[in-house]
């Protein structure tokens, strides 16, 4: 994380992160949670507000930076994650955040998606993911389900639907989580953890959109089901979920399975412990789903690896030694093939 920390300046509340703009979400739109999440997160990171920037796309999530007591890049659809590189190149101390949702990040982003992950710019991208358009008004969209009937696929959508946290592993992303929006004690902790992290940083926030898709995440999010629906990944600890505390999930060969402690012989040492560093791991645990296994959130990845901003400035710094200086610009563009025609 490149940043330049106030040191004598007060310290920083939500409030301070909070602009004068008025936020214009549907009421009970999850946005708004996210939102006070993120505001309320900020002051912990002990970053200058001078030296952040969010920048979004297109979609309600990317209404965001207007939000924000920042400095805010409001682009055009799906080309978020293209200003935030080019932010990162010529100014690393601006600590990068992109707002996307599941539209804008991996439909007509999702080239971009790809590339930015894999380059490993040191970035924090939240990818807001209600599982429809809602901008548009309740199209389905890249993560919605098969099935799903919506005012563009009238009989059902028929495609196969991203995974983002799949989509993000397999694109080689340094860190990869997973959070929904009312979730206030686990969210903000996930927020945090990936700023921190040097490197690509990838969330997906599972949100409600009231309007056009209410209740998408119910089964599994729900208060009265959430402690039997889902399990958190706990660097180090076992993935242990239930309402008593006495299921859990452990590894039969590559075929994870759902076992009860206690029973069968089954007991806390049997179960998976979680470790953020394999990817192939991750892989593996980001394809559980509901209703056969709990819903994974929590860190699925979390490794070090150089990032894109670093190894650029060590080959400029390598290629300025190597030439004895900054080069001349008139001379590149002469070069050194030249021809007369007659």
């Amino acid at each position: 994380m490149s940043t330049q920390k106030t040191e004598t300046a007060p310290k920083l509340t939500r409030k301070d992160f909070s602009s004068d703009q008025e936020v214009r979400w549907c009421p009970g739109c999850g946005d708004y949670a996210i939102l006070a999440q993120i505001q309320k997160t900020m002051p912990s990171l002990d970053i200058a507000r001078e030296n952040m920037v969010f920048v979004s796309g297109i979609g309600c999530s990317s209404r965001f930076p207007y939000y924000m007591e920042t400095y805010g890049f409001h682009s055009i659809h799906g080309r978020a994650m293209t200003l935030a590189s080019g932010i990162r190149v010529v100014n690393p101390d601006l600590h990068t955040w992109v707002i996307t949702g599941d539209g804008d990040g991996l439909s007509i982003g999702g080239n971009h998606f790809l590339h930015t992950l894999r380059r490993n710019f040191d970035i924090n991208v939240v990818l807001f993911n209600n599982r429809i358009y809602g901008l548009t008004k309740g199209q389905y969209s890249p993560t919605s389900e098969q099935g799903k009937v919506t005012k563009s696929s009238p009989d059902g959508a028929i495609d196969h639907p991203i995974n983002p946290v799949r989509a993000a592993i397999a694109a080689e992303a340094t860190f990869v989580g997973r959070a929904f929006d009312t979730d206030t004690k686990h969210l903000p902790g996930m927020i945090e953890r990936m700023a921190r992290h040097s490197g690509i940083g990838f969330l997906e926030v599972l949100q409600n959109c009231n309007i056009f898709n209410d209740k998408a995440f119910d089964d599994f999010t729900d208060r009265k089901v959430r402690e039997e629906r889902m399990v958190y990944l706990d660097p180090g600890q076992p993935l242990i979920f239930g309402k008593e505390r006495n299921r859990g999930i452990r590894l039969d060969g590559l075929k994870p399975e759902v076992v009860t402690i206690g029973e069968k012989g089954v007991s806390e040492s049997d179960l998976l412990v979680w470790d953020a560093t394999d990817p192939t791991l991750a892989y593996l645990i980001s394809n559980l789903d509901y209703p056969d296994f709990p819903v994974p959130m929590g860190t699925f990845l979390e490794i070090s690896r150089p990032t894109y901003e670093d190894t650029l400035a060590e080959q400029i710094a390598a290629a300025r030694k190597r030439t004895g200086g900054d080069g001349d610009i008139q001379k590149l563009i002469s070069g050194t093939n030249t021809w007369t025609i007659d």
